[in-house]
């Protein structure tokens, strides 16, 4: 039994991670400010965890949160698509100031473990399809906000790595693909198609007009939160020193495909109406696992069964908006 800090713990990968490690019999510490995340997320194990809200940009918190715990579990990060966009200064400030705060802690207070969870956004357009943990990392344009997340998390890996080669017994990342699953906000194409479809289910006409963005040709690989959860824990248990790992799967399908496939969750047929895509989205992504496997790890949850269970969550509840931007500024002021 070890003791865990988990930064946005109460976040959709956070309060998975956190409630598998509580299950494995862990002692687990979460260090969340709740503009994201959500406690709720976390009421089945409510009674076995210890609760800090608080913000990573804030050195004097997180040296509280890091204090007595064996390993820290970085997730604490602003994500959506919108914050990207809309204030990037503050995607950037919880990314690198947040990173710096959780190694400096560590280093104070003799922690010798840490995971850090970046994004397959490191890669922008990656050169291979499958994509290994070896291909480049970039920022196509600077000026463009939409990669103040990536940079973010490029920056937490750098950081990580260079602190990581001296002080620490294991510094891990992880790099997830397309995650999903019930409860993962209101952002991220599988909800906001499920979303779009519950408003849309009622629409007489057959096929029901489905818009999306981009053209439906680009493709991704989803991944169940339970199997993600499940790779974070084989790199808990078995990964390498400064080792990076994809986690996700290697079943790469189009986003046209995935909306057919949310229209008969709802028993409709649909008609993908193409539209612009965004700016800086990549066209195909899929990454190589077999870094990860050779770990252990198998996903076991199919695509079919993972949106099914994810479509009946998102017909069950109503949806539960994500903060505003003016949220974020506030966070820890």
């Amino acid at each position: 039994m070890s003791t865990y800090l988990v930064t946005g713990g109460a976040g959709f990968v956070g309060s998975a991670l956190t409630r598998r490690l509580v299950q494995a019999g862990h002692r687990v510490r979460i260090l969340d400010d709740l503009t994201r995340g959500s406690a709720r997320r976390l009421n089945e194990v409510r009674g076995d965890l210890e609760f800090l809200t608080g913000d990573v940009r804030d050195a004097a918190t997180v040296s509280r949160a890091v204090e007595g715990v064996a390993c820290v579990c970085h997730l604490a990060f602003i994500n959506g698509t919108e914050f990207f966009y809309t204030k990037p200064d503050a995607v950037l400030e919880v990314g690198v100031k947040g990173m710096v705060n959780v190694l400096d802690a560590c280093r104070a207070h003799h922690v010798r473990e840490l995971l850090l969870v970046s994004s397959s956004e490191v890669y922008q357009v990656p050169p291979t399809v499958p994509t290994d943990e070896t291909a480049p990392l970039s920022i196509p344009d600077p000026l463009n906000p939409r990669y103040s997340y990536a940079a973010g998390k490029i920056i937490s890996e750098l950081l990580a790595i260079n602190y990581g080669r001296t002080g620490f017994d294991r510094v891990l990342i992880a790099r997830p693909h397309n995650v999903y699953g019930p409860d993962m906000g209101t952002e991220h194409v599988i909800p906001q198609f499920l979303l779009r479809m519950r408003e849309r289910c009622e629409d007489p006409a057959d096929p029901v007009p489905f818009p999306i963005q981009g053209s439906g040709q680009e493709t991704r690989a989803f991944v169940f939160i339970d199997d993600c959860v499940e790779g974070l824990m084989a790199l808990l248990a078995r990964g390498a020193h400064l080792g990076i790992y994809h986690v996700g799967t290697m079943e790469e399908r189009t986003i046209e495909a995935v909306a057919q496939m949310v229209g008969a969750a709802f028993g409709r047929r649909i008609r993908v109406v193409p539209g612009e895509p965004r700016q800086g989205s990549a066209p195909r992504r899929c990454p190589d696992i077999r870094r990860l496997t050779a770990l252990g790890y198998r996903p076991r949850v199919s695509f079919e069964e993972g949106l099914a269970v994810t479509a009946a969550w998102y017909r069950e509840h109503a949806t539960r908006a994500p903060a505003s931007p003016a949220a974020l500024s506030r966070a820890g002021s």
